[in-house]
């Protein structure tokens, strides 16, 4: 199973990536919207692990962009408190 992680926090992010790489399974990681929408343009993903307050392009209208053209499992991540 590949994963795409997207997640503008360095730290976060890295954490993420080796720990579901640990896991088995084979992921990539990038940090903002537009590098995410590059990577999905440019491979196949099982799943894409998205955080929700990034710059460029915010998580939710990611998603949404994803989702008029790949029909792909999102889990949303998010900070916030609501």
């Amino acid at each position: 199973m590949r994963i795409l992680v997207v997640e503008d926090e360095m730290d976060m992010n890295r954490l993420l990536v080796k720990t579901l790489k640990r896991e088995g399974y084979s992921v990539d990681g990038c940090f903002d919207g537009e590098e995410a929408w590059l990577h999905l343009m440019g491979a196949e993903y099982d799943a894409v692990v998205l955080d929700v307050m990034m710059p460029k392009i915010d998580g939710f209208t990611a998603c949404k962009e994803i989702r008029k053209v790949k029909r792909i499992p999102v889990l949303m991540l998010s900070a916030r408190g609501e």
